[in-house]
């Protein structure tokens, strides 16, 4: 075969109008934060960014008190069809400076840019025109003819999808007339506010919508704030647990999505290229930073040989550097510490015998990467098989009937999404109506529509985003 390489196609950095300092949106101003200010980092360097001024418990309470005042003086009481009108606005907004703010969010997340350019900012704004269609028509939910708004919600949202994860949640929340304070995760607020600025050019009325960056300690502030209607959590199970036992017996309504262990199960009559494509899109996309992650490969055993071989050669071909390369597959890890626990979890299936597998592909010498990894011989008892990595490494491990594939991809705590291949219809259903996961896809993997409701079970959280069901989160009958 010939020896060639892509050349690189760098996007420009300049294009994200970065800027070197940014601060809490409250009331429908950017406000000096009361507490320390952080400093945003480029994953793919471990360069400064920008310095983020954080909200203080007392820029907390203005919030909600804000978001309570708008919710009951002008956003509650608003006709559905007026508030549409600024949410297509917003909408057509992040769609006009899509590329701005794609490569703001690649420079902050490290995800590459072909993956922000082409799924997170698209979906984001396609989350907002889906919801502003529905302001004037939640009579036809399903909740009764007049359903109303649930009141002041506070977000939490973490770091994988920063932009897309903030429009699934502001998007139905103020569609539905209520009002929102987000938080979002530490190491990525940027998007976020410049999502808070959009909507003030967009004339959204102060106090609907109020971004609060800062750490762990600003986001138990909120959601555990006597103001608050409703809370919409995003992120690991264990907060997310913590969030729950904190809001038992408030009467505060509660939705979370947490993490995920999927399962992707390939049948020996699976169309196989297309089944290799989809195995290494549901685990390796975003760097693998997905909660619903098709981390599991079950595959049966009469086809494990050949089908290992197929995966491992098109895992050959992925380009592992610099995330603003329009040919760069899979960008940098998104923090220290997270580069840090994928590392101690393959040192564990080292450890406990299973058999690792890496891309021989380079990485960069600067900035947090992590190559492509697939562990085979796992067995189900291996923390490999058993806990969310969060990274780009795949267990592989096999069966032989469908009623073993459907035990073992039910064998985790976890219930948020799994993947089925084969190219005979009723045995995906036979399968899909078996497997205990609030998303089964069939023969694809990480398709995202914002008609189409997303969640989980078990200790993947309760609650759905997306479509009439995400909606009803938001409204009270």
């Amino acid at each position: 075969m010939p020896d060639w390489t892509y050349a690189p196609a760098p996007e420009s950095a300049a294009l994200a109008n970065l800027k070197p300092a940014y601060r809490p949106f409250v009331d429908g101003e950017f406000v000096d934060g009361g507490g320390e200010p952080l400093k945003t980092l480029n994953p793919a360097t471990e360069e400064v960014l920008a310095e983020v001024g954080t909200a203080s418990t007392e820029d907390v309470d203005r919030a909600v008190a804000a978001a309570r005042r708008a919710y009951e003086q002008v956003w509650g009481p608003m006709p559905g069809a007026e508030r549409a009108k600024y949410l297509f606005r917003i909408a057509r907004v992040v769609a006009e400076r899509a590329r701005e703010l794609a490569v703001l969010e690649t420079l902050d997340n490290g995800k590459p840019i072909r993956e922000a350019r082409d799924v997170d900012v698209p979906t984001a704004s396609a989350h907002l025109f889906h919801h502003a269609g529905w302001a004037d028509k939640l009579g036809h939910v399903g909740l009764g003819p007049d359903p109303r708004p649930v009141g002041v919600v506070g977000a939490v949202i973490p770091w994988n999808f920063p932009l897309l994860m903030a429009a699934w949640k502001i998007a139905p929340a103020l569609a539905c007339g209520n009002t929102v304070v987000l938080k979002p995760a530490e190491t990525t607020p940027l998007t976020a506010l410049v999502l808070a600025e959009i909507a003030a050019d967009a004339g959204l009325p102060p106090g609907v919508l109020n971004v609060l960056p800062g750490a762990g300690d600003v986001g138990a502030g909120l959601v555990g704030h006597d103001g608050l209607d409703k809370v919409a959590f995003t992120g690991s199970t264990d907060v997310g647990k913590e969030i729950q036992r904190r809001l038992a017996g408030t009467g505060r309504r509660l939705t979370l999505e947490l993490g995920g262990k999927a399962a992707n199960i390939v049948y020996d009559d699976a169309p196989l290229d297309q089944a290799v494509d989809g195995v290494v899109d549901g685990i390796f996309f975003n760097q693998g930073h997905v909660c619903c992650a098709g981390s599991r490969l079950l595959v049966q055993e009469s086809i494990e040989e050949e089908f290992t071989e197929l995966l491992r050669a098109r895992i050959e071909t992925l380009r592992v550097g610099d995330p603003l390369d329009k040919n760069t597959d899979v960008g940098a890890i998104n923090s220290r510490p997270q580069l840090d626990r994928i590392t101690e979890l393959a040192a564990a299936g080292d450890a406990e015998g299973a058999r690792r597998w890496t891309s021989s592909c380079p990485l960069p010498e600067r900035g947090l990467f992590f190559p492509p990894t697939v562990f085979s011989r796992v067995e189900q008892t291996m923390r490999v098989a058993r806990e969310e990595i969060f990274g780009p490494v795949l267990s592989v491990l096999t069966f032989r009937t469908p009623d073993e594939a459907v035990a073992k991809a039910n064998n985790t705590p976890y219930g948020l999404s799994a993947g089925i291949w084969t190219e005979k219809g009723s045995k995906a259903m036979w399968t899909a109506q078996r497997v205990r996961a609030g998303v089964v896809w069939t023969n694809t993997f990480n398709r995202f529509d914002p008609t189409a409701p997303f969640g989980g079970y078990r200790e993947s959280g309760f609650g759905r985003e997306g479509g009439r069901a995400g909606l009803e989160a938001y409204l009270t009958a």
